[in-house]
């Protein structure tokens, strides 16, 4: 029976042999599958690209090919938006742009970029399951062979969903491969060879970045001091064990102060045993020192291939001996597994709402509204989830943190009455103001001042006294009416370093675990390789 799939298949049958298309016929063969109005879906989170396929997708000829729905969890290269300033695309529905957060503005209040929606990432793969599922597929692998058979190695992450919600659907899957191997050479097979309708070698390795690489010599004693209020005011207090981290200087000084002023507390084996987050190198000394029961990756890292292999008891090892990461699997582990969110964010409004959407700037939002939200459908306990219920018998709640320091780069502050999101969604007609995460999901803030625990406000009103305390010397917090203070003191609801049993003196880099990279690779014995920009040896 002739179907859409097999007469796209049909007219590229000349350029392959098998399944192989020759690296330099690849615009040709997009050229021939493509249809206008097509859904596709282009790999490319934000650490690993299918780029060789979206810089192929740039050239084609916009005569032939031209209106696209594009469904990306990442709008980040610059020519995943040149396909909609030269007409390939037309319509995105995507999660998070990053770096190119600058232009998708400009281009969505110009009409440039349509977008559907901007998702989370959850969101965005469940709904290629149902309405948003495309009729191609380009994605990325580290080998294949002739038959189709992927093996994507420690940074699998964004490619089961996109293969496999086409190639159920009777979408066509081209797949850019780093290696072309013959039939049973592969390690392992992570997505089989009938999912898998083209392979192409690609020109050069795929993009990976480290993202989640930070350097502990940047950490600042300002970091460390509001790592040791989260340990002291968060963690311990309230027992927390499974947790995701987020990728800013703040959790990775919590990370490297947990062999040291952590193991001071006694707290090794009652808090951060399990982790939902990608292999952070500021985690080797913890997991050195036997702090980490288990991590469930997102995606991969830069030069700590080896050093997650060597470790099978902490990272999901197969029989082939290599890491193997799942975004979308880790969302879910984060969404329903964890018992707290802990993370950054560019700025917090008077009512505790945050966004990294800021000045002419949508950066979207990636997994963080899934990763730092309660699911109400959470039916198993843990003491950090009953710590938060309100009453005997009631319902548990997941601790979602917000650890920000109240001014960041150039003095700007991070607190502010009103979030530069409210306007700049207007002005780009979102019919939703982009924020991340929404006040009344925010259980605790941590500044420089001490910890504001919001789950215990009784109303709007005192939850954004709290806020403005934590707000400390910004505009925000200087507004306040200080005869709050007090009471709020009294009732629990705000603690400074002081009242938490925290010195301030403290709080030098001196209780880092490792204080450089260097110190990094030496604790992981040599098996982290960082990458060059890294080393500072």
């Amino acid at each position: 029976m002739t179907t859409p799939k097999s007469r796209r298949l049909e007219r590229i049958a000349p350029l392959l042999t098998g399944k192989v298309l020759p690296t330099d016929r690849t615009v040709d063969a997009l050229q021939e599958v493509l249809e206008p109005g097509d859904r596709v879906a282009l790999e490319g989170n934000n650490q690993k690209q299918a780029d060789f396929l979206s810089r192929s997708l740039a050239r084609v000829d916009p005569g032939r090919v031209h209106s696209l729905h594009m469904v990306m969890s990442c709008l980040t290269r610059p020519e995943h938006l040149d396909l909609f300033e030269d007409g390939i695309a037309e319509r995105a529905d995507f999660a998070y742009s990053g770096p190119q957060s600058l232009r998708v503005a400009q281009m969505m209040s110009e009409g440039t970029l349509k977008v559907g929606a901007i998702h989370t990432y959850l969101e965005l793969y469940a709904r290629m399951y149902l309405d948003l599922f495309p009729q191609v597929s380009l994605v990325a692998a580290e080998k294949g062979d002739r038959e189709g058979n992927l093996y994507t190695g420690p940074n699998t992450e964004d490619t089961p969903v996109t293969c496999e919600t086409a190639a159920f659907r009777g979408g066509l899957v081209v797949a850019q491969v780093n290696e072309l191997v013959e039939s049973g050479e592969l390690p392992r097979v992570d997505i089989p060879g009938d999912w898998v309708d083209v392979v192409v070698p690609a020109d050069r390795p795929y993009q990976l970045e480290a993202l989640f690489t930070r350097d502990p010599r940047k950490i600042t004693d300002v970091q460390i001091l509001m790592a040791m209020l989260a340990i002291r005011g968060v963690y311990e207090r309230h027992e927390v064990v499974s947790v995701n981290h987020g990728i800013g200087f703040n959790t990775a000084a919590v990370e490297l102060l947990l062999p040291t002023y952590a193991e001071s507390l006694g707290l090794k084996g009652r808090i951060c045993r399990d982790f939902a987050l990608n292999p952070h190198p500021t985690l080797i000394p913890a997991i050195e020192s036997g702090w980490v029961r288990s991590i469930m990756p997102f995606g991969g890292e830069v030069g700590m291939a080896d050093y997650c292999a060597a470790h099978p008891e902490i990272f999901p090892v197969g029989p082939d001996g290599t890491m193997r990461s799942n975004r979308m699997a880790a969302q879910t582990a984060g969404l329903y597994a964890n018992d707290m969110f802990i993370g950054s964010t560019l700025q917090i409004d008077a009512d505790g709402n945050s966004s990294t959407v800021t000045s002419g700037r949508i950066s979207g939002f990636g997994g963080a509204p899934n990763l730092g939200y309660s699911p109400h459908g959470r039916r198993h306990s843990s003491p950090a989830w009953l710590n938060l219920a309100g009453s005997e018998g009631g319902r548990g709640r997941k601790l979602v943190v917000q650890m920000v320091e109240t001014f960041g780069e150039r003095g700007l502050p991070h607190f502010v009455e009103s979030l530069d999101a409210v306007r700049v969604g207007r002005e780009a007609g979102l019919p939703v103001t982009p924020v991340m995460i929404y006040g009344d999901d925010v259980t605790h803030l941590v500044t420089e001042n001490g910890v504001a625990y919001l789950y215990k406000c009784r109303d709007l009103a005192e939850r954004r006294q709290a806020v403005a305390w934590a707000a400390g010397a910004t505009e925000l917090g200087r507004a306040r009416d200080r005869k709050h203070d007090a009471a709020l003191h009294r009732a629990g609801i705000i603690a400074s370093p002081e009242d938490l049993g925290v010195r301030r003196t403290d709080a030098r880099r001196s209780l880092l675990a490792a204080r450089s990279v260097e110190d990094l690779v030496e604790w992981s014995g040599g098996l982290y390789q960082p990458p060059s920009k890294f080393r500072s040896w």
